[in-house]
């Protein structure tokens, strides 16, 4: 049987994106799935510098792309597996939150590099200035369509609590 959604937990250290050295390597945390039985999420984070050229009406030219990819796969033997989007997407809002972030944005299935489809997986980014403080997405460096993650998921929301 399914867990209830109310009672998801973490049971790994997040990382702290307010904090976290950008040039260390990407977090990796693998977590049991809370809404579905035998499904593993195995979530990996990572914080990449940018620096790009001013343009009209984008304010940011240098800051921090957080990058959230959720896999997810069958605990026993390692396949892919389907999961809802609302649990990745509750993680990756979690993650978000260590800055204080009330939102990210949903990429979908695709490498977030390239744009291409990614079966498997599910990616998230957020932007952060110089500072580490969220801000709007700038333009030049969109590869893909971006999705405001809490306009996307609303519909079935999920809380993962942080462990102190």
């Amino acid at each position: 049987m399914p867990a209830r959604p109310d009672n998801l937990i973490a049971d790994a250290a997040l990382p702290s994106l307010a904090t976290d050295d950008a040039s260390a390597n990407p977090h990796i945390l693998a977590a049991a799935a809370r809404t579905e039985t035998d499904i593993e999420l195995r979530i990996h984070t990572s914080i990449t510098p940018f620096d790009v050229a001013t343009e009209q009406w984008s304010l940011a030219t240098a800051g921090f792309v957080v990058t959230v990819i959720v896999h997810t796969v069958d605990a026993a033997t390692g396949g892919l597996r389907y999961l809802p989007p609302a649990e990745p997407a509750a993680w990756a809002r979690t993650i978000f939150s260590t800055t204080g972030a009330a939102h990210g944005f949903f990429l979908g299935a695709v490498d977030p590099n390239t744009g291409t489809h990614r079966r498997g997986q599910l990616a998230y980014w957020l932007y952060l200035d110089t500072d580490r403080q969220p801000i709007p997405m700038p333009r030049q460096l969109v590869t893909c369509p971006h999705y405001l993650l809490p306009g996307l998921d609303g519909r079935a929301e999920i809380t993962i609590p942080t462990t102190a």
